[in-house]
C-alpha cells in the first residue's frame, strides 16, 4: 500500500459532501483524488475541493482510474449492492453508507463477492459504533459491568421537517425502519453479542405527514425483536420531533444498565430563568455524530493501509437488513414476522 491512500467518492449529496470535505481537508494518511456524481452542481462542487484531480458523472469512469485505491459510496440505497460489487470487482477497497442494501439477497450478493477478495477492505457505515459514548458503553458491557445484557431499547428520532423531504424520499428509502432504525438494530446486536434474531413485530402511525401512506410508510414507528438467546430489543423511530434530533440507547443487564444520549443535549449547560429550566438540543444526526463520522473514516483508511483490522463486518450489515426487512413486513402486515 502506498504511503497515502487515494480515495474516490461517489455521491455528493448532504452526507456525501460531509465525507468529501473530511477526506479532502486534512484527514491523515489519505487524500481525496476523484469524485463522481450525475448532478452537475455536485460535480462543480467537487472540482473545487483540494486534491481532486478527476470529476466524472458515472461510477465506471471513476473505477477505471488507476490512481484510485479505495471508493466511498454515498449514493442512493437502491444502488448500493450493484455499485459495491462494481467497486470490489474493480479491485478497489470499499466503504458504503448504510444500509448495505434494502434486500437480504442483494446484501448476500455483495458478501459473496467480498469473500472472494479477502485482500480488499469492505466496510458499511454504521457510524454509531465509532461514537465515543457508544464505544465506552460497549466496553462496559464487554467488561461485565452490567452483568449479562438482555434488553436494548434504542431510538432514532429526527426533528420534524415541514418541507417533507423524507416524504419524497419514501418510495426508495425502504421505510422508516430501514432508513432510521437500521442503526439501532446494529447497535442492539452489537451490545447483545451478535445473537440471531428469530421474530419481529412492528406498528406505527402517521402523525403529521399523510403523504407517507402512498409508500406504506409511517412517520412514527415502534418495533419489537426477539433473539434466540432470550435477549430482546425495542426500537422507536420518529420523523416528527418538535425540539431537535434525539438518538438514545439503553442497555439493560442482570447487574445494571447503561444509557447513552439521554435528552438530546448539545452540551452540559442547563439554563434556569423565568422561562423555565432547559438545555440546548442537537439539530440533526450529523451534529450528534460529527466526531464519529471522522473516526469511522479513519478506521476505514487504517484498515485499507493494513494498520488495523475491522471489527464491523459485512455479515453484520446483512443481519441488520434481515431484521429491518422483517420489521417492515410486520408493519405492513400487522402480524409478527419470523426472521
Amino acid at each position: 500500500m502506498r504511503e497515502t491512500l487515494r480515495i474516490g467518492i461517489a455521491g455528493l449529496g448532504r452526507l456525501g459532501q460531509r465525507h468529501a470535505e473530511a477526506l479532502a481537508l486534512g484527514m491523515p494518511n489519505c487524500s481525496l483524488v476523484a469524485a463522481c456524481s450525475p448532478v452537475a452542481s455536485e460535480r462543480e462542487y467537487a472540482g473545487q475541493l483540494p486534491g481532486v484531480k478527476r470529476v466524472c458523472a458515472e461510477l465506471p469512469e471513476l473505477l477505471q482510474d488507476p490512481e484510485v485505491d479505495a471508493v466511498v459510496l454515498v449514493t442512493p440505497t437502491s444502488l448500493h449492492a450493484d455499485q459495491s460489487i462494481q467497486v470490489l470487482e474493480a479491485g478497489k477497497h470499499l466503504f458504503v453508507e448504510k444500509p448495505l442494501a434494502l434486500d437480504v439477497a442483494d446484501c448476500e450478493r455483495v458478501l459473496r463477492v467480498a469473500e472472494k477478495r479477502p485482500a480488499q477492505v469492505a466496510m458499511v457505515g454504521f457510524v454509531r459504533r465509532f461514537d465515543a459514548s457508544y464505544r465506552s458503553a460497549f466496553a462496559a458491557v464487554e467488561a461485565g459491568e452490567i452483568g449479562r445484557p438482555f434488553l436494548v431499547r434504542s431510538q432514532t428520532c429526527d426533528q420534524n421537517d415541514p418541507d417533507g423531504f423524507f416524504v419524497r424520499f419514501a418510495p426508495t428509502s425502504g421505510g422508516i425502519f430501514m432508513d432510521c432504525s437500521v442503526h439501532d438494530i446494529d447497535l442492539a446486536r452489537w451490545m447483545l453479542g451478535r445473537p440471531k434474531a428469530t421474530r419481529a413485530f412492528a406498528t406505527g402511525t402517521i402523525a403529521l405527514h399523510p403523504g407517507l401512506a402512498a409508500s406504506g410508510d409511517v412517520d412514527n414507528g415502534m418495533a419489537f425483536v426477539e433473539f434466540e438467546n432470550g435477549a430482546r430489543a425495542v426500537f422507536y423511530a420518529s420523523r416528527t420531533m418538535a425540539h431537535g434530533h434525539e438518538t438514545m440507547t439503553e442497555v439493560i443487564g442482570t447487574a445494571g444498565k447503561l444509557l447513552v444520549g439521554e435528552h438530546a443535549a448539545r452540551d452540559r449547560v442547563v439554563r434556569s430563568d423565568a422561562h423555565g429550566v432547559r438545555h440546548a438540543v442537537l439539530k440533526d444526526f450529523y451534529e450528534r455524530f460529527a466526531d464519529a463520522f471522522r473516526f469511522e473514516m479513519q478506521s476505514f483508511v487504517a484498515a485499507c493501509r493494513g494498520e488495523a483490522p475491522l471489527t464491523l463486518t459485512l455479515q453484520d450489515a446483512v443481519e441488520a437488513t434481515r431484521i429491518g426487512q422483517a420489521i417492515t413486513r410486520s408493519l405492513r402486515s400487522g402480524m409478527p414476522e419470523s426472521i
